[in-house]
């Protein structure tokens, strides 16, 4: 589901989100090599038009291997080694986005942010569609926040 569909389904996630994402502006992009193994990149992250756009430098691999397997994690940066802030995992599966306007409210909203956009068309835009996410916080006991379609969203608790 697109980011706006996932705000509403699983606002307890998407709300922790939307936060780091917006004040971090980058996350950690999981992908899959050709040769099945993972890889991990840095990305930026643009929420606009009910989309998690992810703009991604022509022809780089993490674009070569979407294009292959569309299969992605995106996850939130972590600067902290007691995990303190908690780490927000969204998984599902990146479209690339070739529709003029999408490509123009990606340029507009990252314009917003950096005062600087990509050149058309020497860049690639996905939209990840989400298919589960989870937020996992330690430090004082930990907690762990999970959503599936399948079974909803979920929390626990566990004292150390």
């Amino acid at each position: 589901m697109k980011w706006d569909l996932f705000t509403q389904t699983c606002p307890e996630i998407a709300d922790l989100a939307r936060t780091r994402f917006v004040r971090d502006q980058l996350v950690l992009v999981g992908t899959i090599r050709k040769d099945g193994s993972p890889r991990i990149s840095p990305c930026e992250v643009d929420l606009a038009a009910g989309h998690l756009f992810l703009g991604m430098m022509w022809k780089s691999k993490k674009v070569l291997d979407l294009r292959r397997d569309a299969r992605v994690v995106v996850h939130s940066v972590t600067c902290d080694r007691d995990g303190t802030e908690g780490d927000v995992k969204l998984y599902g599966r990146a479209v690339e986005i070739s529709d003029a306007h999408l490509r123009q409210v990606f340029r507009d909203a990252i314009k917003a942010r950096i005062d600087w956009a990509p050149e058309e068309p020497e860049y690639h835009l996905f939209s990840v569609d989400i298919e589960s996410a989870a937020f996992v916080k330690f430090g004082g006991g930990q907690q762990t926040l999970v959503w599936d379609p399948e079974r909803g969203f979920r929390k626990s608790l566990q004292d150390h």
